[in-house]
């Protein structure tokens, strides 16, 4: 299976930015008017998982509450300290979760449109 989560932006650049030069991930493609959509495709080589982030003359609608987050486990921690570095370089200030679980057990951040995402370590990654 493959996953793919898409979401629509009203600034594919600042989007793209973010995710590549802040979380680190590729650009994996991309497209141009498609529909009058434009496009790209961010995440790592050789896995089965990535985002889209399309943006078109209709503007974002974005709903969602504190509680939806993106979850990000870098593997070592020295992955886990540069992430948090080109935040903090970047002057992205940490946001507080609603879940104090994310508090204990990670950082918060926000992405340009507004979504959350938590680094945390993968010592936190228990699934029961």
């Amino acid at each position: 299976m493959v996953l793919r989560v898409a979401r629509h932006t009203d600034d594919l650049k600042k989007i793209e930015d973010f995710y590549i030069n802040i979380l680190g991930f590729e650009r994996l493609g991309g497209f141009e008017k498609h529909s009058n959509y434009n496009g790209v495709f961010i995440g790592k080589s050789g896995l089965d998982w990535h985002f889209e982030f399309t943006q078109s003359e209709t503007k974002a609608n974005h709903t969602f509450d504190e509680d939806d987050v993106i979850v990000l486990y870098p593997k070592t921690i020295e992955e886990y300290n540069i992430l948090l570095s080109r935040f903090y370089d970047n002057n992205i200030r940490e946001t507080i979760a609603v879940n104090p679980y994310w508090n204990e057990n990670g950082h918060m951040f926000q992405d340009p449109d507004g979504y959350r995402i938590v680094i945390s370590p993968l010592k936190a990654t228990k699934l029961n």
